[in-house]
């Protein structure tokens, strides 16, 4: 059964892999290019009741998304962000992080808080056509590496 964070990020339309325990998906908020969120399915509100399972199926899927988003936009950090103030189920903000901007699509994507900490209100909010172009991309990406 799907929680209420995985929803809120789209899911199942936002959908980019999936593991047993956790979730890869696409924040349809793009505060840089190339956002996701990692969520986390087992139903637990602080991240130290994860099972060792799933801390398991974590470390592999960290280390698929930063090879599918290094492939993708060539970030030049990455920041992880376990915020759960509003969804209270276990989950990651991912953000690449880059100097300048990115480009795709003809828009550009600037990371506006490089160097320091992500401005997620400033994020790009896609429709859902580019939503889902950026899922599919995103996706061909991670079956194909």
């Amino acid at each position: 059964m799907n929680n209420a964070t995985q929803e809120k990020f789209g899911y199942p339309a936002t959908l980019i892999a999936e593991g047993e325990h956790w979730t890869v998906q696409l924040r349809p908020a793009q505060p840089t290019l190339g956002a996701l969120v990692l969520v986390c399915k087992q139903t637990v509100s602080d991240f130290g009741a994860v099972s060792p399972a799933g801390f398991a199926e974590l470390g592999i899927l960290v280390r698929r998304i930063e090879s599918v988003l290094r492939a993708f936009i060539g970030y030049e950090r990455i920041n992880y962000l376990m915020l759960m103030m509003v969804d209270k189920d276990v989950h990651f903000h991912v953000i690449p992080r880059y100097s300048g901007e990115r480009q795709w699509r003809g828009r550009a994507f600037a990371d506006a808080g490089w160097p320091g900490p992500p401005a997620l209100g400033q994020a790009v909010a896609l429709d859902k056509d580019d939503m889902d172009r950026l899922t599919t991309q995103l996706r061909d990406l991670w079956c194909s590496s």
